[in-house]
């Protein structure tokens, strides 16, 4: 929680054009009052378990898809009046670490497996899923040693351009870990960015004024059945 907040202050104070010369015009003022009324409820489903992937569409608003740790991936296109589960009998695993949809496609989905929070009862998943039918069909494109990831991120206007931090076993080493990078689709992957074989990475943003430009927070961590050891040299927040 605390990289991905630090991620987002980055991304928030480093707001500037593509130039690079001027920062972005203010956004337009609103009244504050307007939502003093307004109260978080939950909006369902009561079956889904616990929540740590969520993704929406920027061009059809009311379109939103979460990821459970043990349900799988589940989808709403009424702003989530009703909710239906897209990924049973497709998925190996039913834990979802990150859901990453293509901005200029939102046909294209990837969802990466395995959930991210560091528990003694963590659910490991198996590698990465791809939609090109809004959750139809699915097929698995790779990664299947990542076992924990921390997040998905589509490049916004190449829905072949696809980025995963890959968190890698919690319970011992491994060298599937860190963030990797397809140009193709999912066809092939590349690792861009390794630590060591115990520190994965946690959370990426893609700069949303500059595609080319990627943050990345890393997380030195090895779970036990009795104990977490959080934090060390390999963690860090890197830039590309």
């Amino acid at each position: 929680m605390a990289v991905s907040l630090l991620l987002f202050a980055l991304i928030s104070s480093a707001a500037w054009n593509s130039t690079g010369a001027q920062p972005l015009p203010a956004q337009r003022g609103y009244d504050q009052s307007f939502f003093k009324g307004l109260e978080w409820r939950s909006i369902g489903p009561y079956r889904g378990g616990r929540v740590t992937a969520v993704a929406g569409v920027t061009t059809q608003p009311f379109v939103y898809y979460f990821g459970s740790v043990g349900g799988g991936v589940w989808k709403t296109t009424d702003a989530g009046s009703n909710w239906m589960p897209i990924s049973d009998g497709a998925f190996g695993t039913g834990s979802v670490g990150g859901i990453g949809i293509c901005e200029s496609d939102p046909n294209v989905i990837y969802d990466g497996m395995g959930e991210s929070p560091i528990r003694g009862n963590v659910s490991h998943g198996d590698g990465v899923y791809k939609s090109t039918d809004a959750g139809k069909t699915w097929k698995r494109v790779g990664l299947e040693d990542t076992r924990q990831i921390g997040r998905v991120r589509v490049h916004p206007r190449n829905p072949d351009i696809v980025y995963v931090a890959a968190i890698g076993h919690i319970f011992g080493p491994n060298e599937q870990r860190g963030v990797f990078r397809s140009k193709d689709g999912g066809k092939t992957w590349e690792k861009i960015l390794y630590r060591n074989d115990r520190t994965g990475a946690i959370d990426l943003v893609i700069d949303p004024t500059n595609a080319n430009i990627l943050y990345a927070g890393f997380w030195d961590v090895r779970r036990t059945p009795y104990s977490l050891e959080s934090g060390g040299a390999g963690s860090g927040l890197f830039k590309s």
